[in-house]
């Protein structure tokens, strides 16, 4: 179950990479040093002061590295002073869903503890945070996964339980190491940052909610998300401890006999289902969900839609069967009309087809009543098929 979500600072909550780079030129040229501001992307993720050791080393400064700290430091304050804060659009509302949602909010960022409680004081947040990690507060800095193991322990989270949201490779490679699922944010202020190794990417924060959040935890952890109820019935995904009853659901013959892609065997649709989870829910955000029985959670049918693509366009299909044992109760006329009212009013799709097989009277009357048409007909696999839309008018 998610509890906590961590928050790097920099290049997250505030654009301030382009700052912080600026800085480190303008101190660089104190000392007549110029280099390019790519050549910093490096050092995105990790602390001041070890970027501060390395530039000596590299250039044979004659200064400390605390003498060129502070020199950095001025650096970026008067710019700060000039041009104050770039806030990262719409990060301050994941923040304030997060919080009125129950998760645990807290910051680990490699900057110093002073630059944090100012950020959190000038943006007024402090009261959605429960406390930070800095930079200077652990032996180890990013990619090292001290500071997010470090974050968790202070406000009480298994690791396993939490979410990082980072923008830099360092970021993502230690939120893993700590055994943290993690969000990649593309920030193209953060240079060219590798974060292939994120659970998922964002470019931004518009659409991302503590729903999302909390189903790319889901997805992640193999935890079933719930997309909605009917007043009988609950929709939500399928999970491995499915497999058994749905097995047995798809072997009854009058199920079996329209599925494409059926196996007798148990352990070869453990491992479809498996691998459908992971990549489909994950990659689209839907799929084929389960239907249960409200009042018993009961897996009694699997109804959703899946994007599809053939020579002549791509199109979105949905997908339904129930259990021959529910069936004269209504059931299906339910789900399938919520589906499809939960797919237009949650997804941008224009119309939802389906593709029924000649034959299959029951489907091709349920689609009917759901409100769709038959516009033509089609080959697939040596059948032929019934092709029923219905169209997005405003759901």
């Amino acid at each position: 179950m998610l509890k906590a979500v961590i928050f790097d600072m920099d290049g997250v909550i505030i654009d301030s990479e382009p700052m912080h780079a600026r800085a480190a030129l303008m101190a660089l040229e104190r000392y007549n040093i110029s280099i390019t501001i790519h050549q910093l992307d490096e050092y995105i993720g990790s602390t001041t002061i070890n970027m501060c050791n390395q530039f000596i080393k590299q250039f044979s400064l004659p200064c400390t590295a605390d003498e060129l700290l502070q020199v950095n430091d001025e650096m970026k304050a008067t710019l700060l002073k000039d041009e104050g804060h770039t806030v990262i659009p719409y990060v301050i509302d994941l923040i304030k869903d997060l919080h009125k949602n129950g998760i645990k909010l807290i910051i680990a960022s490699s900057s110093p503890s002073e630059a944090i409680e100012e950020v959190l004081s000038s943006l007024k947040l402090q009261e959605y945070f429960e406390g930070y990690v800095s930079g200077n507060m652990v032996k180890r800095t990013k990619p090292d996964p001290e500071i997010f193991i470090k974050a968790a322990d202070k406000i009480g989270v298994n690791p396993s339980q939490c979410v990082v949201i980072e923008d830099s490779y360092n970021g993502v490679t230690a939120a893993n190491a700590a055994g943290m699922t993690c969000i990649g944010f593309i920030n193209p202020n953060s240079g060219k940052q590798d974060l292939s190794k994120a659970f998922i990417l964002v470019e931004g924060f518009d659409e991302v909610d503590y729903a999302f959040v909390n189903k790319v935890y889901q997805h992640a952890h193999y935890e079933p998300a719930t997309l909605f109820h009917t007043d009988r019935l609950t929709i939500r995904e399928l999970s491995l401890e499915d497999i058994e009853d749905l097995f047995l659901i798809c072997q009854k013959p009058e199920i079996k006999s329209y599925l494409e892609d059926f196996s007798e065997d148990l352990s070869i649709e453990k491992d479809k289902l498996k691998a459908y989870i992971r990549n489909i829910y994950h990659l689209y955000g839907y799929g084929l969900w389960g239907v249960y029985l409200k009042d018993s959670n009961r897996l009694i049918g699997r109804c959703g839609i899946e994007y599809k693509s053939d020579d002549r366009e791509d199109y979105h299909e949905i997908g339904y069967f129930i259990d021959p044992v529910h069936q004269g109760n209504g059931y299906a006329k339910e789900f399938v009309a919520a589906t499809i009212r939960y797919c237009f009013q949650n997804y941008d799709i224009p119309r939802i087809i389906a593709n029924i097989e000649q034959g299959n009277l029951p489907s091709a009357l349920l689609a009917q009543k759901v409100g769709m048409k038959k516009k033509t007909e089609m080959s697939r696999n040596n059948k032929i098929y019934d092709v029923y839309e219905i169209i997005n008018t405003g759901y």
